[in-house]
């Protein structure tokens, strides 16, 4: 049987293109991930734009949370055999006044909910990697983004991959940090570019298989 893999994530897991519009299906990274594993696997991707792990936003309005959406969402699509998180850029957006310490502290929300409602075809629990993000861009000040995300966004997204990778050994998660991989495009410090999606595809399906192989 086909191993299925949950990608879980914002504007970056959904395709959005800092030029404006959505990548199509051979760059963004869940379907570019689709095409390097190969018949053996179904990706599936859950991307949306806006999205944190647990604030509805007051800007741009409800259906932010990802804590709120995600149960029924991994219950939709199961059995599921991996959830790949990367979430925790949004929630840096000034209006949350959060830092890395308390996101990466809040993901636990969502992998405990993975342990709760999810399962694969054999009934056990779906194995969970944390996908630290990419860095917001030190061009951020010169971008029409500046206003919601602010100053010290640029230095929490930095401090992400120290946290989250507690989070991935406090919860026996396998973790990988985006950031060694990609970067956000300089037009607007917080989009990848293609590139950038094609190398975050290539990192997570080695990892994917390391995951697979133990």
């Amino acid at each position: 049987m086909k191993k299925r893999i949950l990608c879980f994530g914002d504007s970056n897991t959904y395709g959005s293109n800092p030029s404006g519009g959505r990548y199509d299906e051979n760059t963004r990274w869940p379907m570019h991930l689709a095409q390097l594993l190969g018949d053996e696997y179904t990706v599936i991707e859950e991307g949306f734009g806006g999205r944190t792990i647990c604030f509805d936003d007051p800007v741009e309005g409800g259906f932010k949370s990802g804590a709120a959406y995600f149960p029924p969402c991994l219950m939709s699509h199961t059995p599921i055999d991996l959830v790949i998180f990367m979430l925790g850029t949004n929630d840096l957006k000034e209006r949350f006044n959060m830092n890395a310490h308390t996101i990466a502290q809040s993901m636990q929300q969502l992998v405990m909910q993975t342990r709760i409602y999810g399962m694969n075809a054999s009934g056990a629990k779906p194995a969970v990697l944390i996908v630290s993000p990419p860095h917001i861009g030190e061009n951020l000040r010169e971008t029409s983004l500046y206003s919601n995300f602010g100053e010290n966004s640029i230095s929490e997204s930095r401090a992400f991959r120290q946290e989250f990778h507690k989070i991935s050994r406090i919860q026996k998660a396998e973790f990988l940090d985006a950031a060694e991989f990609c970067q956000p495009s300089v037009r607007d410090a917080v989009h990848l570019t293609a590139d950038g999606h094609r190398a975050l595809a290539a990192a997570i399906a080695d990892k994917i298989r390391i995951i697979f192989e133990k």
